[in-house]
């Protein structure tokens, strides 16, 4: 006999076999059983009611464990210091902005009052008397009256008109100049400084992580990413605190470049005025 009737035959054979044995049902097993028992008690189970709206999505919320909350919470009083600094750095940058804006508005305007009212009076007391008290421009034209007209005294003398009413005036526009640049070496002190009392915080706060991993001996992502993070925000805070202060103070040293060139001219107008012999009004 061939191998093919041989190996032919042994198929028919196993054919034969699995057909004629009895077809294993799951339900005798004893897993198939629990199953079994198990359906109908979830099939009758209700199901859970659901706050959500028909066709809504939930979300879960999570609650972020590092932030700035965790940081203030959990840092030592260089963290609180440092945070601290930068408040005081941010309020202060804030409030002389605000009340920079404030005052070269009012000397912007008060420019725009001398130029309708002082120069269309017809003596220089009556211009003056036209200005408003606070305006900068009447406390140069009051004190340029006043050295005009009381040039007077021994030590005084010895210096001819001329000369001292242009340096009572030139006074007058320098203290005005420096009273309107107050507050802004603040603003540069704080644009070029808050980044690095930021990278400070920084540098302090990763030393402390570094630290407490090295005393806990794992280096997980949770142990890495949180503290690491947390010490960044010092870096960001102290990058917001900067940027504000150095556009302001530009912005501010513009205009008050512009005011202070209103104010100089005026200056010189009524220096050319009074030496040219005009009319002061009446002398007091």
């Amino acid at each position: 006999m061939s191998l093919k009737h041989i190996l032919g035959g042994l198929a028919a054979a196993l054919i034969l076999a699995f057909a004629a044995a009895p077809a294993v049902r799951a339900d005798d097993t004893p897993a198939a059983a629990a199953t079994a028992a198990a359906a109908p008690a979830t099939a009758s189970a209700p199901a859970a009611p659901s706050d959500a709206p028909p066709g809504s999505t939930a979300h879960e919320t999570v609650d972020n464990p590092y932030g700035l909350q965790a940081l203030w919470k959990g840092g030592d009083f260089v963290a609180h210091g440092t945070l601290t600094i930068l408040m005081i750095m941010s309020l202060g940058t804030w409030y002389i902005l605000v009340t920079k804006l404030i005052e070269q508005s009012k000397v912007l305007k008060a420019a725009r009052e001398a130029q309708d009212s002082f120069w269309s009076a017809a003596t220089v007391t009556e211009g003056t008397a036209a200005l408003a008290e606070a305006s900068p421009f009447r406390y140069i034209a009051e004190t340029g009256l006043s050295a005009n007209d009381h040039h007077e005294g021994k030590l005084v003398e010895a210096i001819d008109r001329h000369s001292w009413v242009t340096m009572s005036i030139q006074r007058a526009v320098d203290l005005i100049a420096a009273r309107s640049s107050e507050g802004l070496t603040f603003l540069a002190t704080v644009g070029s400084t808050a980044p690095f009392v930021g990278l400070f915080g920084t540098v302090w706060g990763i030393y402390n992580a570094l630290t407490a991993i090295g005393i806990a001996g794992q280096a997980s992502i949770d142990k890495v990413a949180g503290p690491v993070g947390e010490a960044l925000i010092m870096t960001a805070i102290g990058l917001a605190v900067a940027v504000p202060a150095v556009l302001g103070y530009n912005w501010l040293v513009r205009r008050n470049k512009t005011a202070m060139e209103k104010v100089r001219t005026f200056g010189a107008d009524l220096h050319s005025i009074l030496i040219a012999g005009a009319r002061v009004g009446a002398r007091s």
